[in-house]
């Protein structure tokens, strides 16, 4: 009895140690959930926020238990950019990231910071699913370290009912035009522009210069020295257009916020933004949105019927050498940027995306959002924004020049010698 049991206890002492090497391989082998990080800005209000989400949270159902991606929410645009910057200088790219594409950017594709999806583009035909011009303009090189998602286009927005009531027919074609019609403006209380120094990068404010920039210098003008007459005409008009009574009195100091929150109460007759602007108005001021109409600057220089437009948003990744995080990325890249994704996006947003798409006929684009796309089909020509054709010195600067012409009265050639100062 005594050897049975010994015989019977060495059996299953072997048949433990069996299994227990299978058990064990599969523990080692099996995958831990990969898990991305996105500082993204498309939270809270912003118009694109519940649609990420969704989009965001359908991929994460599809992968359980492999790909995982968290949303760190960024509201604050200005603090995102300044942060996203210091992070790339410092070499730390986040997992997944938006930024946009501008001369200081462009620096960070030197090296091995950023994820490069040059190949990754040419298989599955994923490349073509992006504008190609688009993605062009991301490479450099010949290396595609960012994809093109959103595009910025902003042409000048405009309250047709306060227009109206103002006694004007139809919106101005040239600079005389404009300077009657917002005198007809103010008589009536209404403000003709909404101005902005605030933020990084004096948005609303930096826009109207760059249209004024188009209208002198043309569509090369970025090309131009600082002496070309084209900066110093379009900062006399700037100029201009923060004195008497033609924007508002917080102007100098205040960001995007206040000056849409004026042209979306009704408080001024003209403003400047993006498509991506769209579902914010639609949805908070449903009277400025059906007032709002588009239109190109009127004519200042030798120039007329451009439009300003840019690549707004690129999508970025952080290089790494671990394939199966780097395929993790792509997947999700992949997703985000499917044309029926992009097509949500675009119409729950109103933005303009790189990404194409097919409209069937139950997709209803917005109306506004139409008049993005009829505009920019009958531009003359586009020219990019400072932001995205200017070191961020003279970004960061030109709020303070603005400040200094208008408050100091200082000259227009003297707002030019401000910027050109902090010029690299």
């Amino acid at each position: 009895m005594r050897t049975r049991k010994l015989l019977s206890l060495l059996l299953s002492c072997l048949l433990i140690a069996s299994v227990m090497p299978i058990f064990g391989a599969g523990a080692r082998e099996a995958d831990p959930e990969i898990v991305l990080t996105w500082p993204c800005i498309w939270v809270g209000q912003d118009s694109k926020a519940d649609m990420i989400e969704k989009i965001v949270n359908e991929f994460n159902e599809e992968h359980a238990g492999e790909i995982r991606v968290i949303i760190e929410p960024q509201p604050d645009y200005d603090g995102y950019e300044d942060t996203i910057r210091t992070r790339l200088a410092a070499g730390q790219a986040p997992d997944i990231f938006t930024f946009k594409l501008s001369p200081t950017t462009a620096a960070y594709y030197s090296g091995d910071l950023l994820m490069d999806f040059t190949d990754d583009l040419t298989q599955d035909g994923w490349g073509y699913t992006f504008n190609q011009g688009n993605i062009n303009a991301s490479t450099i090189d010949g290396e595609t370290k960012s994809l093109p998602y959103e595009i910025g286009f902003t042409p000048i927005w405009y309250n047709t009912e306060l227009f109206a009531k103002a006694g004007i027919d139809e919106f101005p074609r040239t600079m005389d035009e404009f300077w009657v019609a917002a005198d007809k403006l103010k008589a009536i209380g209404v403000v003709p522009t909404s101005q902005m120094t605030g933020g990084t990068n004096s948005w609303t404010s930096m826009l109207w210069f760059t249209h004024l920039l188009g209208s002198f210098g043309g569509p090369e003008v970025w090309e131009r020295a600082w002496d070309d007459p084209a900066y110093e005409q379009a900062a006399a008009i700037l100029k201009r257009l923060y004195s008497d009574g033609n924007t508002t009195r917080d102007a100098i100091g205040a960001d995007a916020g206040v000056s849409g929150g004026h042209y979306q109460a009704g408080r001024t007759a003209m403003f400047i933004n993006g498509a991506w602007y769209i579902g914010n108005i639609r949805e908070n001021s449903p009277e400025a949105y059906a007032a709002t109409k588009l239109a190109p600057l009127p004519q200042a220089g030798d120039y007329y019927g451009h439009q300003v437009g840019w690549l707004h948003t690129n999508l970025g990744a952080a290089n790494t050498d671990d394939p199966a995080r780097r395929e993790a990325v792509i997947t999700f890249l992949k997703h985000l940027t499917d044309p029926e994704n992009a097509k949500r996006v675009s119409l729950d947003a109103g933005s303009l995306l790189s990404i194409e798409f097919d409209l069937g006929p139950e997709d209803e684009i917005d109306p506004l959002q139409q008049q993005f796309i009829d505009a920019g089909n009958q531009a003359e020509f586009l020219i990019d924004h400072l932001e995205a054709s200017m070191p961020v010195d003279v970004v960061y600067e030109f709020g303070q020049a603005i400040g200094a012409m208008v408050l100091e009265d200082r000259s227009p050639a003297e707002f030019v010698q401000m910027l050109e100062a902090v010029h690299d």
